[in-house]
Order: C-alpha cells, then structure tokens, then sequence
C-alpha cells in the first residue's frame, strides 16, 4: 500500500532516501571487493600451487593479507572494524564525499552483501561436494562416520573443557564454551582439499566427508547447549532434543525422497528447452533445501550437501557437473578469502599483556585440538589397511565454524579477551596446518584404487 508522503514520518522519509542516495556508493564497494578478493583468491592459489600446496591454502593466505591482518582492504563490523579501518572505503571517498553517517551506513552494506556473497559461495561448494560424492559409497562408511564424527566431537570437548578448568582455572561456563569450539570440523575446507588432492571419493574422503557432515550437526547442538548455558545456566533440554530430531529427520529424509525428486528433475530437463534447462531446476532444489535446513534451524550448507547427494543419482549429472563449476569458481573463493580476511594475526603479538596469557591458552588448545581429531582415524573399524592418518588429519580445520563459536561465546559474555583470543589462534593455525598435513598423510595412499573405482561406476 502507498501512503501520502506527509503522513510518513520525517525521520523514516529522510532514512529512505538517504539510503537511496548510497545506494550508488554500496554497489561501487561491493565491486571493487570483488576485484580484491578475485585478485587474492588467484595469486594466492597459483603461488600455493608452484609450491605444491593445496590451491585453497593460497586462497586463505591471499584472504589474510587482503583482510585486517594486513592491507585492512577486506573488513567487518562484526569483528570490531569501522569505515575509517577500511581502505576500500576510504577509496570510495576520494570519489564521492558521503556524511560520516552515510559512510558507516555505507560499510555496513557493503560488508553485509560480501558476507552474503560469501555464504551463497558456501552453499554452492557443499551442493557441488554432494555431487561429487557417492551416495552409495557414504551409505556403506556411514557407521563409520558416524563413529569418526562422535568420537572427534567428545574426545577434544572433554580433555579442552577439563584441562582448562584443572590446569587454568578458567570458570566452568568459559571452559565448557572453549571446549565447545574444539568439536567444530570445517567440512568446507576439508571437502575442498580432499576435491583438489584427488582422494573426494577414496574411502577415507567419504569417511572424512560423512563424519564432517555429522560434525556439523553435532556443532549445531552442542553450539546450542553452551549458549543457552551461558545465557541463563541451564541447559534447554527441549530445544536439544527437537535440534536432534529435526536434523535426523531432515538427513534420512533428504536421502529417502531423492528418489522421486530425480524422476522430477529429468523430467523437467526434458521438458525445458530454455537455457539453464539442467542448472537452473538444480540450484531452485539446492537453494529450497537450504532454506529449508536454515528454517529449522540447521545449516544452510546440510540442506546444499543433501541436495547435491540426491542429484548425484540423477541421468544428467555429468551435464549438471560441467554446469555447477563454472558458478562455484565465480562464488566459492569469496567465501575462502573472506575466512582469511576475517583472521586478525595481531591475538599473536606477545607484547600486548593480554595475548601473553591467550598464546599459553592457545597452546593447550592447539594440542587439544590436533590430538583430539587425529585419533578419530583409529575409531574406524572393519576397514583394513585404511589410512587412519589420514582421516584423523582431515577432520582437524575448524575454519569459519571455529570462528562461529569464539563470536558468540565473546558476544554472550561467556569469554574473557585472552581465552577469546586463543580460540582465534587455535582455528588460524588447524586451519591453515591441515592442507599441507593433509597432502603428507596421503603421500603413500595410490590413487589407482581409486580411478578404477570410478571407471567402474
């Protein structure tokens, strides 16, 4: 409904066209982002390549010296920047002369859309890892990533939660959130290594896959019951008990009814004569899966996986894999090099007092955090002559969802600055270790099982 411009309010009249007028400036900071992300992401992956590390790390490190570690070219409000820390920003007003208003305005805008860029890059690469994993393959290590996934999120939750409060210290409430942090798995950053190394669909990758999915769910809810503790000192046993049951449901019955979906979906290839005719049906069912895990309060990135496992078993998946990567090398780097940028590499400076106390923490949480998911590789059982290194290495980068955990626990209250502070330093250094790791651990597992394999399917 349209209302006469007099009975608006003045204040929400003068708001509106004020973002009118920036909206201009937002889509020029927004661009030039994605000029200096494009640029990170591409020399940082083809000097990681002529080093022979995994593409992605370049991408993380590119990530890090375009963010506020170093040129402070890619920032956020959420990790404490302001306009005035942003150089793109700063760009911005040698070109256009917005009010000192305007120009926070303006840089939470432009963050948001890179953050939501980002996100749909997220998204993107987990429906294109479900489609290159094998649903019959992850069905028959499904115990076993359960198990992986289990004793990865108790085994570093225990000894991190004890540890800290035995030898530290540390308060009940901040161990128990700091012990929580170390159950994450990135399933992003793993999926992605393992894609590039060539072993996605090895026995260990679908095993480091299926347990890193698991993972997340386990995060989500353990995520849940620290917060609430910290909130209120109790634990919400309703809101776990429903967070258990809804994400089963939405995993088993992803799976249960891709099989009418694929009779839907080459169908509709059929039928639509259109460009787009294979892509566009795909990323309508990727996306309304997504929305739909968000809605119930999961990861946007389950419902992107199930998907691209369900179309996985479709006729045209060949045609929807040729399609898919083009999208995911325009959308995923963003979302690698902004979880670089969004790294501050001055938590390791010894001269602040308070990092002092923070590195000693990180230092018990960096063990914690590496011996408590290498082990997960001897929790599998009935494979022999696995690599169980291997596994144990690939399920150690917590990434963004490591970093998910230290702001919310510091937004709480439930961290002080120096345990904050370890927990960023503990997520930088498994994620940035586990690639080169990752390739050593595989440096004897032939790929030759593996190609047959796939000749044979």
């Amino acid at each position: 409904m349209n209302y006469p411009l007099e009975l608006i309010a003045p204040e929400n009249y003068l708001l509106a066209t004020a973002e009118a007028e920036n909206a201009p400036i937002v889509l020029a900071g927004v661009l030039l982002s994605l000029v200096v992300i494009y640029l990170a992401s591409k020399l940082g992956g083809e000097l990681s390549r002529m080093l022979d590390f995994p593409p992605v790390l370049g991408e993380l490190v590119g990530g890090v010296v375009v963010g506020a570690s170093a040129l402070n070219l890619i920032v956020f409000p959420e990790s404490g920047a302001s306009a005035s820390d942003s150089l793109i920003m700063t760009a911005l007003q040698f070109f256009d002369k917005p009010s000192p208003e305007a120009v926070e305005a303006i840089f939470a805008s432009q963050s948001e859309a890179i953050s939501i860029l980002a996100e749909l890059g997220v998204i993107v690469l987990l429906f294109e890892i479900g489609l290159e994993s094998d649903l019959r393959e992850l069905q028959k290590v499904g115990y076993q990533a359960a198990v992986v996934a289990v004793v990865g999120v108790a085994a570093p939750f225990v000894a991190g939660t004890a540890g800290l409060m035995f030898l530290f210290n540390v308060p009940t409430i901040p161990a128990v959130f700091a012990g929580a942090a170390l159950t994450a798995t990135s399933i992003g950053i793993t999926s992605k290594v393992l894609s590039e190394l060539g072993y996605l669909k090895s026995a260990e990758g679908q095993i480091i896959v299926g347990a890193a999915v698991i993972d997340d769910v386990l995060g989500i809810i353990v995520l849940a019951v620290v917060a609430s503790l910290a909130k209120t000192g109790e634990v919400d046993i309703s809101n776990v008990i429903y967070l258990i049951i809804s994400a089963t449901v939405f995993l088993l019955g992803s799976i249960l009814l891709g099989k009418f979906f694929n009779k839907a979906f080459n169908l509709s290839a059929e039928i639509l004569k259109t460009r787009g005719n294979i892509v566009i049906p795909a990323f309508i069912f990727a996306l309304l899966m997504s929305f739909l895990a968000n809605a119930i309060h999961l990861e946007a990135i389950l419902g992107a996986f199930a998907a691209g496992l369900v179309l996985d078993e479709t006729d045209k998946r060949n045609e929807l894999d040729e399609q898919v990567i083009p999208i995911a090398d325009i959308l995923v780097p963003i979302f690698f090099v902004t979880v670089g940028a969004r790294v501050d590499l001055s938590v390791l400076n010894p001269v602040v007092p308070e990092n002092r106390q923070g590195l000693v923490l990180a230092a018990f949480l960096i063990v914690v955090a590496i011996i408590g998911k290498v082990i997960t590789g001897w929790a599998v059982f009935g494979k022999p002559g696995i690599n169980r290194l291997a596994i144990g290495v690939g399920m150690i980068p917590r990434g963004e969802v490591g970093l998910v955990f230290a702001g919310i626990g510091a937004a709480s209250g439930a961290l002080d600055k120096p345990l904050q502070a370890a927990i960023i330093i503990m997520v930088i250094l498994t994620t940035f270790l586990a690639p080169p790791f990752l390739r050593f651990a595989f440096k004897n597992t032939p790929k030759a099982a593996i190609e047959e394999a796939d000749a044979a399917s």
